[in-house]
């Protein structure tokens, strides 16, 4: 949801792969779809079509990205994961970088289920936010690195079309807080700094329906 009010430079840094993509090999898809059904499936399903709300739904998602959130999950270099979880930290502790770089792109490859808003008042504000932006303080439209559809940009900003309402909102809860902080420059916490708790809900509300 990062907005144009910051340099479109600095901007193209916020969701960029931890190796970029066309420095990747070839991906090993079969072996990723075995991977993810002995370590993913439990809390993202197979084919990443996660059924819990608190899991987000990693079918259709920028193989760039869910590659540069498992890296920021994993300690590196005796330096303590980017971004702690405990539950994801156990995860990936046993994965190598081939295994996450397969992963990713297995995930990109899965249709993404299509979901619906269920507050419709609360999507109507998430809407205008969304493509809008809230003037009075100087938030920007999310549609300015997510794209009007939620679709993102590989390789910079991750697909948001359709994503549990109740995920987006725990992350953008996280970034204003600083409990997550994998943003470079501070990109994430500076947007979602600004947002109310009702804000934050109508923008997740209204990305949980755009497909």
């Amino acid at each position: 949801m990062e907005s144009r009010w910051l340099p479109a430079l600095v901007l193209s840094m916020l969701f960029s792969p931890a190796v970029p993509a066309q420095a990747l090999p070839k991906a090993d898809l079969a072996k990723a779809q075995q991977l993810a059904t002995q370590v993913c499936a439990a809390c993202h399903a197979a084919d990443g079509n996660s059924a819990l709300p608190p899991n987000p739904v990693l079918a259709g998602q920028h193989a760039d990205y869910t590659l540069k959130q498992l890296v920021s999950f994993k300690p590196r270099d005796g330096k303590p994961a980017e971004r702690p979880n405990a539950v994801m930290a156990g995860m990936v502790a046993s994965l190598a970088a081939d295994d996450m770089r397969d992963l990713a792109a297995y995930f990109e490859t899965q249709k993404p289920r299509p979901r619906a808003a269920r507050d419709a008042e609360l999507a109507r504000l998430g809407q205008a936010i969304y493509r809008g932006g809230i003037l009075a303080k100087n938030v920007a439209a999310c549609t300015a690195c997510h794209g009007p559809s939620g679709a993102g940009m590989p390789a910079q900003f991750p697909r948001l079309a359709g994503q549990f309402s109740e995920y987006t909102a725990a992350q953008l809860r996280a970034f204003r807080s600083g409990e997550r902080a994998n943003d470079p420059n501070r990109m994430m916490r500076a947007v979602a700094e600004k947002l109310s708790d009702r804000e934050i809900a109508a923008v997740a509300e209204y990305i949980s329906g755009l497909r």
